[in-house]
């Protein structure tokens, strides 16, 4: 369950645009945004390092934090992670968003569904594939589950799990259609060999290009044209 509880201290900034952005970044901070609470949005700047350190926590993403703006002794203001927004390449956190919640009333959240087991259906060479990996909940903040776990271990050739066959703890509601597939294994794909195409046959009485001409057919030589100054000529004696 996301019991647990991290600190999180950040730092107010000014609202500002992407180049303030880009400034925080060079300096090793993260930009964000804390929302709820009856407030205004209001924004703040956090250590990277710092960040990634109670985001990769025992209960990860699904932490409950508790965030103390600035150095002047404010009451800490529950929240959990809304967004996060990622380099595509580098990796590096480039945004980050908060939602402030109230420990005694539910929130809605997104779960993993960790398969486990080893399907019969494998062990006859059948292929497993999870379909779908998050399940929608709701449940008080302390009680959202890091995970859910799917026992695949009986499913043959053929068979499939929905939602409907995931078990989640007591307090915890799930949203999703009941009949939405999770997990199924599948029949090894088996390849068909691609089929040769036969050679055509020439049709009769039609030239086919580069056969061999019959013996005795060869083209007949070119006459030999006239000497065009030649033919008003006569032969001195």
């Amino acid at each position: 369950m996301a019991g647990e509880r991290m600190k999180l201290q950040v730092e107010a900034r000014e609202q500002g645009g992407s180049a303030e952005s880009r400034r925080l970044r060079a300096r090793g901070f993260v930009p964000g945004v804390l929302y709820g609470g009856g407030k205004d949005a209001e924004p703040f700047a956090i250590g990277e390092r710092e960040l990634r350190r109670v985001l990769t926590g025992e209960h990860g993403t699904h932490a409950i934090l508790d965030v103390v703006v600035g150095d002047d002794g404010q009451k800490a203001r529950h929240a959990v992670l809304k967004e996060y927004q990622l380099h595509p390449t580098r990796g590096q956190l480039l945004h980050i968003d908060l939602q402030e919640v109230r420990l005694d009333q539910a929130i809605q959240a997104q779960v993993a569904v960790e398969l486990v087991g080893e399907p019969e259906g494998v062990t006859m060479g059948g292929v497993l594939t999870q379909i779908t990996r998050e399940v929608n909940v709701e449940a008080l903040p302390l009680e959202v589950p890091d995970r859910l776990e799917l026992d695949v271990s009986a499913l043959v050739i053929g068979d499939s799990l929905r939602v409907t066959d995931l078990t989640v703890p007591e307090g915890v509601k799930l949203l999703d259609e009941e009949d939405v597939v999770l997990a199924s294994v599948s029949a090894p794909r088996v390849e068909e060999p691609e089929e040769v195409p036969e050679e055509e046959e020439g049709v009769e009485g039609e030239e086919v290009p580069g056969e061999e001409q019959p013996e005795g057919a060869a083209e007949a030589p070119a006459e030999p044209q006239a000497d065009a100054a030649g033919e008003h000529q006569t032969t001195e004696g």
